[in-house]
């Protein structure tokens, strides 16, 4: 992780009155810049993901990681500047891939805090990829006790639980954190969780399933393994073993 951050504009025009002002508020003094990456031979666009330590004395609960695109026309000399902020690492991955970004250059490294868990992964993983399945309702940054983030989103592929919150909780001794998907019927539902905390984290109908019929298939398959060994009985104790005779009356072997 680094501060040092610059797009090499000095050359270039923005394109239109949001991309100036962007450029015009842009300040490097306050990005801790997590992941960068800037395409190479003719340096077309730049993909910038940063902590805003300024978001800390901004309005409280709002996102601190910011997202940037810069786009260069090389022919016109001219720049696009496109900026988001989200509560959450793998969203703003996700803004940058959907903006050409290639995935493994947003990959955090450094000092960054590390996932706690195979779980943290595969979450952080699919929101990364999803595109645009999850449209964002709201979300809140706490970086004081207790250090966590929560995204409220609507997932357009559920059938049963729309409204999904993604909790991520750190640890700054380990230094490592957890995210975590919760399901709810509405907004409502998940807004009470998130004031309440009364009960878990409700898994998503899809895990709880999925979780059911990984243990029905290990079932079927320890059962199938037993039924496939034969089983030792009278008859089997008093078959002649290969190779020998008995005694006519005997219970010998020869």
């Amino acid at each position: 992780m680094s501060n040092d951050l610059g797009f090499s504009l000095d050359d270039f025009e923005p394109a239109d009155a949001d991309s100036e002002y962007l450029e015009q508020q842009f300040w490097t003094g306050d990005l801790t810049v997590l992941a960068e990456h800037h395409t190479t031979p003719n340096g077309s666009h730049s993909f910038v993901l940063a902590h805003d330590g300024s978001a800390t004395w901004g309005v409280p609960g709002a996102p601190q990681i910011r997202a940037i695109m810069v786009a260069r026309d090389l022919d016109q000399n001219t720049f696009t500047f496109e900026s988001a902020y989200h509560s959450s690492v793998a969203f703003a991955q996700n803004w940058l891939i959907e903006r050409g970004c290639p995935p493994e250059r947003t990959q955090v490294g450094g000092d960054f805090m590390k996932p706690a868990d195979d779980l943290t992964t595969r979450v952080e993983e699919r929101l990364r990829t999803s595109e645009d399945r999850y449209e964002v309702l709201d979300s809140f940054t706490s970086d004081f006790a207790p250090c966590e983030t929560w995204t409220l989103t609507r997932d357009s592929t559920a059938a049963r639980a729309p409204v999904r919150v993604f909790l991520e909780e750190g640890d700054f001794e380990s230094p490592t954190y957890t995210m975590r998907e919760g399901a709810f019927a509405d907004e409502d539902a998940a807004r009470q969780w998130l004031d309440d905390r009364s009960s878990p984290l409700p898994q998503p109908p899809e895990h709880r399933e999925h979780a059911t019929a990984l243990r029905t298939c290990a079932a079927l398959t320890r059962s199938a393994g037993a039924s496939a060994v034969p089983k030792a009985g009278p008859d089997a104790r008093s078959a002649p073993s290969a190779g020998t005779t008995q005694r006519p009356g005997s219970g010998r072997s020869m």
